[in-house]
């Protein structure tokens, strides 16, 4: 559900402390993407200081803490102490390998007599459709015939086991078709929980620990790499600027993001997949996210891929066999 302007210009997000009206006021004088964040920061500042009402004073004596350092330490000490007296351990989460996989057929491979071609077709479908038939990997495939010079068909995978690309795409150089496909872009990547909270969103957290794919038309894919300057933020400010990120993206709930983190396994940080049937609706979250303040700390964004989902035979088709 996507709010408005007017709405978050009065939006004061849940609080557990009494406050009083003079302090309400100050927060919603504070930018909304950043008000949830320091609402949080103030009210551990009272819980510390034994203070049971924030009123203009208790804020204004919050407020001066250097980006809320001294209350992100004094969090985190107390979390320390709660997590060592749990009596149970923490299930460990389950993660997932993410895989696009692109490719560009050789053109000579068109000259070929039909009835080869048609051999080769029928080869590669039956090793593709094996592993996809594979509880273990989900293999969706998508066609960009006609949309980027350099690749041709992409393969999303996605498995608990990092080997089980290497085993298919082994497979598939060891076809006919196969020994024409030159790849053009491959991109490694892991689920795992955000850092960052959702405060439109919450359940969004652990959506990104599971990836379900293959609901849209149309898969926008890019590499992504934000600065260095951008890790020498606090967690404090990191998150006020994701809030902003995080409300933009929710004012177009027919754009479904899939993030995934390549940290130390590829050249990226992160693989960003957009699912939509409305390819204008993820132009229009493009543009609007240039104009938020975490586009300040982008390094790098593209190349951009645009997909077009279709069956495995239709994908192979498109490559003019």
């Amino acid at each position: 559900m996507s709010i408005d302007d007017e709405e978050l210009e009065d939006f004061m997000p849940a609080t557990e402390l009494e406050w009083s009206d003079t302090a309400i006021a100050r927060m919603k004088n504070v930018p909304f993407f950043v008000r949830k964040s320091v609402v949080r920061g103030i009210e551990q500042y009272a819980k510390d200081k034994g203070a049971s009402i924030i009123d203009d004073d208790v804020v204004s004596r919050a407020r001066q803490e250097r980006e809320g350092s001294a209350i992100e330490e004094s969090r985190k000490k107390k979390a320390t102490g709660t997590e060592s007296q749990s009596k149970e351990p923490e299930k460990p989460i389950q993660r997932q390998f993410v895989n696009f996989s692109f490719y560009k057929l050789d053109p000579s491979f068109r000259r070929l007599p039909k009835e080869r071609k048609e051999a080769a077709k029928k080869e590669f479908l039956e090793v593709v459709e094996e592993y996809d038939a594979n509880s273990d990997m989900i293999v969706l495939s998508y066609t960009m015939v006609g949309i980027r010079a350099d690749a041709d068909i992409m393969f999303w995978r996605i498995s608990r086991e990092l080997e089980s690309f290497q085993k298919m795409t082994t497979r598939l150089y060891q076809t006919d078709l196969g020994s024409f496909l030159v790849p053009s872009y491959s991109y490694l990547s892991q689920t795992k929980r955000s850092m960052y909270q959702d405060m439109f969103n919450p359940e969004h957290e652990e959506d990104r620990t599971h990836i379900i794919p293959g609901k849209a038309k149309y898969l926008f894919i890019y590499p992504f790499v934000k600065t260095r300057e951008w890790y020498l933020l606090t967690q404090f400010t990191r998150q006020g600027i994701m809030d902003e990120h995080i409300y933009v993206g929710n004012k177009y709930p027919s754009v479904k993001l899939n993030t995934s983190y390549s940290f130390g396994i590829d050249d990226q940080e992160f693989v960003v997949a957009f699912e939509t049937d409305y390819p204008e609706d993820f132009v229009d979250l493009v543009m609007d996210l240039r104009e938020t303040q975490g586009s300040l700390y982008v390094e790098r964004d593209t190349p951009i891929f645009t997909c077009v989902a279709t069956s495995l035979e239709d994908a192979i088709s498109s490559l003019g066999i």
